[in-house]
């Protein structure tokens, strides 16, 4: 049976994954933080099937313990702090666990199950103020913010140890993908959590930033497959997986709202407070390598997805009330 590692099993796309490499007859590690409380809300319906191990991207030596102690076959490093604004008020925590905490994790597979092949979840915000639309995997970096700064230094020192120990080490290099599952501080979480909440009369309206920066949106459990494709194949080589297409947050709020029958020009309100102090203004992937050479493409339109986001949060609210 194949030993699979995730850090970051708890997130939205490490219970994705989990759930693609059970289907797959994985054997399951996931490595979680000790903490009082038990935060597994995202892989509730997982936690019989997969094994728990304790450890932290910021603690060499429990990372080393965790790889010995399951012998992966494969690590999936999908830890983070993930949240671009929350990078601006903790930039030092961002890069001790976006950055050296990739250092951390390769250098504990290194030691510990050399022969494993390594994840490493970089970041279309590496990108930033883009040198080229759309963006491939030859496009230069040029990060505005402390998190794809961090994206940088992990997505580069994931190539040095490939280059360096000759480990099976790749960077998928994913453009924002999203589901039921996201954080509510992303913004289109936000946005279908508060079109459902104003819809069952629970909210009046919904703070937002900059209406006219454009990404490349997808669905997590598509681009989690991508993940997957990549470490079994011949070579180790990033790649860049995204839509190809590109839409607004005003787009964004469009089709959210309009899933409830609402016009969202009468309850989004633009507040300065939530600009970033360095915009990022478009980011869309040129998936070509990907569709050539993993033959993955995505599944889920983005009307699709953002509708089935709304339909989450309102059913979760109903359920509440």
């Amino acid at each position: 049976m194949t030993t699979a590692l995730i850090t970051g099993i708890t997130g939205q796309d490490g219970s994705y994954l989990a759930e693609l490499l059970l289907a797959k007859g994985y054997r399951v590690v996931g490595v979680v933080r000790r903490s009082s409380t038990t935060p597994y809300e995202r892989i509730a319906h997982l936690v019989d099937r997969v094994e728990l191990v304790s450890a932290d991207l910021l603690d060499q030596h429990s990372l080393v313990d965790a790889m010995a102690g399951c012998s992966p076959n494969e690590v999936y490093n999908l830890a983070a702090q993930s949240f671009v604004q929350t990078s601006w008020s903790q930039p030092v925590l961002t890069g001790e666990f976006s950055g050296l905490g990739v250092t951390r994790v390769l250098e504990a597979v290194r030691k510990a199950a050399p022969t494993a092949r390594v994840y490493q979840a970089s970041s279309s915000e590496m990108f930033g103020k883009v040198a080229e639309s759309p963006q491939n995997e030859g496009t230069s970096f040029y990060p505005r913010s402390p998190y794809g700064v961090a994206k940088v230094y992990g997505h580069w020192i994931t190539v040095n140890y490939r280059e360096s120990y000759g480990m099976f080490a790749v960077s998928g290099i994913l453009f924002n993908h999203e589901s039921p599952r996201r954080g509510l501080e992303f913004v289109t979480r936000k946005v279908t959590d508060a079109a459902a909440r104003i819809k069952l009369g629970l909210a009046r309206d919904v703070r937002l930033g900059n209406l006219e920066a454009r990404r490349d949106w997808g669905f997590a459990g598509d681009y989690v497959d991508a993940m997957w494709r990549m470490l079994q194949q011949d070579t180790a080589e990033d790649y860049v997986i995204g839509t190809g297409q590109t839409r607004s947050v005003r787009q964004l709020c469009e089709v959210a709202f309009g899933a409830v029958g609402l016009d969202y020009r009468e309850h989004v309100v633009q507040d300065e407070r939530f600009f970033r102090p360095a915009e990022v203004d478009l980011l869309v992937a040129d998936g070509t390598k990907a569709h050539a050479r993993l033959g993955w493409r995505p599944t889920m339109s983005f009307e699709d997805l953002i509708a089935m986001m709304v339909e989450a949060d309102l059913a979760r609210h109903r359920a509440t009330r």
